[in-house]
């Protein structure tokens, strides 16, 4: 199966130089589009925020920057213009004349004409300071200020990109979004992990009848699947991109409890290598682009939270992801050296350090894992098998399901071809004592069923894998969490 690469064009203007004219003033400019060499205005506005202050006998240097970019615009004042108030964090609305630099720092400045402030900032209060580099630990005491600073605004103009680059690529391939609802009634993982949904400040009463708002119980959705599952009856191959939701009580750095999924369901689907082909294919397509489209941004964390991490993403673009079987993982562990703080007999769930390891033994690339133990996958993971599950112990019975380790990470994607069969579908379903529940997927296997298959990909973990982050909540602009507060 092929997959078409992004294309670079519009795709890259927003990271590289999006032009924006406003309706009332003809002269303003981003400041990235001023940064670029493409602006012929030589008097132009610019807004933005000072990220320094440097004060001369004749002339003010301050460097302005909007968040267009990670380089700043230096703009010159002289010592005649009124700039009562321009501070390190304020906010600005300029005018003047962009100009070649005649230092080697910067290609242009601007020569400020006038200057107001339109927000002011204490630099004694504000948290972050001038020409100091603050740890990813310290900005997240900030939710709500870290988006003021360079490496954060860098990692929201990222995620941006690669949200662009995800969409691009699935649309390149002509599959069909699909806004799957975040209330719901499902629970695809089968963890029991949700938020439930009712009304705030209803009281219940004896004498209510039913206390639900929609009648059944509904929770924050975990997954998108079931729904891409119904919209896979009437298209080849469906997506969606959202917030999904785990009420999980953990604080680790690999935890949230609110996170992003671009999940893909593919009709006429008959193997594992076809979901594989789309998940290597989305993955080599939106880190290319986001490489080729966000540089200065990537290489900022390349360099300052991650030195080394480029290399890595170059090799494992440059190879082709690895295939092996759980069983074969299994035996891989048992044959290692290093002691595991989890189990490894077969049957056993695949924890972080076994990913992480497994990853490492297969060359530090991308390896697919596939074939897992029937009881480690939810009801709806294909058998292998064309029987309902025997008995017999020491009888390895596996599914169709396949998982995508990345270094640095463990697993980024997990996905399964779909149980089409309807009488083995009953059976499991009937075993797990949800075949009413989910009577509706019975029926969709009853009128036009086809083989099919999906996976879903966390956002936020494949930002860590590139960028070489290591706590989920750094990645993301608000971090939900266990016992968390932000806004």
């Amino acid at each position: 199966m092929m997959f078409v690469k992004l294309t670079r064009g519009s795709a890259c203007k927003l990271a590289c130089g999006f032009k924006f004219r406003s309706h009332n003033s003809s002269s303003k400019f981003r400041i990235c589009q001023a940064l670029s060499g493409d602006v012929t205005d030589s008097d132009i506005r610019i807004q933005g925020w000072v990220r320094s202050v440097r004060a001369q006998k004749e002339h003010l240097f301050l460097h302005v920057n909007d968040g267009s970019s990670l380089q700043p615009l230096q703009v010159v004042a002289t010592s005649e213009l009124d700039a009562r108030g321009v501070t390190f964090g304020s906010a600005v609305d300029i005018t003047g004349s962009l100009v070649k630099s005649p230092s080697k720092k910067q290609s242009v400045e601007l020569h400020a004409k006038h200057i107001q402030v339109v927000g002011e900032c204490s630099p004694v209060e504000f948290p972050f300071k001038i020409k100091e580099r603050h740890s990813l630990e310290y900005l997240r005491q900030f939710p709500h200020l870290r988006c003021r600073t360079n490496i954060f605004s860098a990692l929201l103009r990222l995620r941006s990109e690669a949200s662009s680059a995800v969409h691009a690529f699935f649309k390149e391939n002509n599959f069909v979004q699909i806004h799957t609802p975040v209330i719901t009634s499902n629970d695809c993982e089968g963890a029991g992990e949700l938020f439930q949904v009712e009304p705030a400040g209803r009281e219940p009463t004896p004498d209510a009848g039913n206390q639900h708002f929609f009648s059944v119980p509904t929770f924050l959705t975990v997954s998108g699947q079931l729904h891409l599952e119904v919209m896979s009856g009437a298209f080849p191959a469906v997506y969606t991109f959202g917030p999904t939701f785990r009420a999980e009580k953990s604080q680790s750095r690999r935890h949230l409890a609110e996170f992003y999924m671009a999940e893909a369901e593919i009709s006429f689907a008959r193997s594992l290598q076809d979901l594989m082909a789309v998940m290597e294919g989305l993955f080599r397509a939106t880190t290319e682009h986001i490489l080729t489209c966000c540089a200065e941004d990537v290489a900022l964390f390349h360099k300052y939270v991650a030195p080394g991490r480029r290399e890595q993403v170059d090799h494992m673009l440059s190879k082709k992801f690895h295939v092996i079987s759980y069983t074969e993982g299994i035996d891989i562990l048992n044959r290692s050296s290093q002691r595991f703080s989890f189990p490894t007999e077969w049957g056993c769930d695949l924890q972080t350090e076994h990913e992480k390891y497994l990853v490492k033994h297969c060359g530090d690339v991308p390896l697919f894992v596939t074939d897992y133990p029937y009881d480690l996958k939810p009801f709806y993971a294909r058998d292998n098998q064309d029987q309902p599950r025997r008995t017999v112990r020491n009888i390895p019975h596996a599914l169709a399901a396949v998982d995508l380790l990345v270094p640095g990470v463990g697993e980024l994607c997990g996905g399964s071809l779909r149980e089409e069969r309807l009488e083995l579908l009953r059976t499991r379903l009937a075993r797990a004592e949800l075949e009413d529940t989910y009577g509706w997927y019975l029926e969709l296997r009853k009128f036009g069923s086809v083989p099919h298959g999906g996976f879903g990909m966390g956002f936020e973990r494949y930002l860590q894998c590139v960028l070489g982050v290591d706590n989920i909540k750094d990645v993301i602009p608000f971090a939900r969490f266990s016992h968390s507060c932000p806004l």
